[in-house]
């Protein structure tokens, strides 16, 4: 049972619900996830039903409305960090022969809001709106190296196991030390930890404040792929990641423009 309080933060907890491992529920399974009563259940229902967040039809139950697929439109069209990512994307993916993607980071979740794929045999397991792995990858170092350092330490701790399983040491301070080291070069790299074969590079996209709002990811085959192109690639995407960055905050793309 979900513990929320507030009718806003109770109707949010229902379209919370909704994952890729259940994407359909019944009114049923809801009341026994939320401990919601039926009438104010219903209530709820109702209300998203009406704004098009949840669609219903007999022997399916209910699933995500047509307004969440407009709300990703207008999303694609003014998310600042798309906007400002979009040119780099096509023109590193083919230089390079590679996937490129920008992630955003929130809520302790990374997610694909935009990429571009040049690879000879695409692959990407990630798609866009699919969350990504934690503690596992360039991106979820890129992003944990520039957090405050509370925010930092709570994440290994919850997903040290994640960190440590693909060869960042086996402790807590192993990790640490790895994070360090990120922060130093301002670019994470890992071999296989997400998808199998494949190497991805990666340097955070940092909000005004300097708290990473997401990340700049390379990804290609590292059969064939020297440690010549690998030193490219990574000056290449901190490069890039530091121009986003910098169009980001509003003084410092006042002086760029």
């Amino acid at each position: 049972m979900t513990s929320v309080s507030g009718s806003g933060e109770r109707i949010l907890a229902i379209l919370d619900l909704f994952s890729e491992d259940c994407p359909n529920w019944t009114t049923e399974q809801m009341m026994e996830a939320l401990g919601y009563s039926r009438p104010t259940l219903y209530r709820y229902l109702k209300t998203l039903k009406d704004a098009g967040f949840l669609a219903s039809l007999p022997n399916y139950g209910y699933t995500l409305g047509p307004r969440v697929t407009e709300l990703d439109f207008l999303m694609r069209r003014s998310d600042p960090l798309i906007a400002e990512s979009r040119p780099h994307l096509d023109r590193l993916a083919r230089r390079h022969g590679a996937a490129v993607f920008v992630v955003r980071w929130y809520r302790r979740k990374l997610l694909c809001v935009a990429s571009e794929d040049h690879s000879h045999e695409p692959r990407s397991s990630y798609p866009r709106g699919r969350p990504m792995p934690l503690g596992r990858g360039a991106i979820s170092r890129a992003i944990a190296a520039f957090l405050p350092s509370r925010e930092r330490n709570a994440l290994i701790e919850e997903y040290l196991d994640e960190f440590t399983t693909l060869g960042i040491g086996t402790t807590r301070e192993a990790v640490l030390n790895e994070l360090k080291q990120v922060r130093r070069e301002g670019v994470a790299m890992a071999w296989g930890e997400v998808t199998p074969g494949l190497i991805g590079i990666a340097s955070p996209i940092l909000a005004p404040d300097a708290s990473p709002i997401g990340a700049i990811c390379l990804s290609k085959e590292a059969r064939g792929t020297d440690d010549s192109e690998l030193l490219v690639i990574k000056d290449a995407i901190l490069t890039t990641s530091l121009e986003i960055s910098g169009r980001l905050d509003p003084e410092t793309k006042r002086q760029i423009a």
